[in-house]
């Protein structure tokens, strides 16, 4: 299921997401991630931040190897409720092995997140991951969207 244009601009306007893998025992692991879009795709590369293991030892790692179906959420949270929106996605997950679509996508994280272009990530070492959308959920109260028309509206 592709995702809406409101959908995708609303992934392209985040800057985080929370990504939820399990084991094989269905244990959920939730972490931060930062990502790039391409279509109906989510990448995330492993990158030299502090880590407790080599890359593929992550515990998000050994969870994807075992089981690739995966779900992030993206969302506003404000102590005003009526603000509130998240994107929620479904998807299969699976590192990309193919070097071209490597260097496509690890420009396209450099250009939106400046932290990367100062760390040596290449294909041998950092592995990147591909999330493919099955399905998304966009949802926003309802206050949210009428204030968010009107100021379409008036811009």
């Amino acid at each position: 299921m592709p995702l809406s244009e409101e959908a995708a601009a609303f992934a392209d306007a985040h800057r985080v997401a929370r990504l939820a893998t399990a084991d094989a025992t269905g244990a959920p692991h939730v972490i931060p991630f930062c990502y790039a879009r391409d279509n109906d795709r989510f990448y995330f590369v492993i990158d030299d931040k502090p880590k407790r293991g080599a890359p593929l030892q992550l515990k998000r790692m050994r969870n994807l190897a075992i089981n690739p179906k995966v779900a992030f959420v993206i969302d506003d949270y404000d102590d005003d409720w009526q603000r509130l929106a998240y994107l929620l996605v479904r998807g299969h997950a699976i590192v990309v092995d193919v070097g071209e679509e490597y260097d496509r996508i690890l420009a396209a994280l450099r250009v939106r997140y400046p932290q990367y272009r100062a760390m040596p990530l290449a294909f041998a070492t950092h592995p990147m991951v591909r999330i493919t959308v099955q399905d998304a959920h966009l949802w926003r109260s309802r206050a949210s969207v009428v204030s968010r028309k009107s100021s379409a509206a008036t811009t």
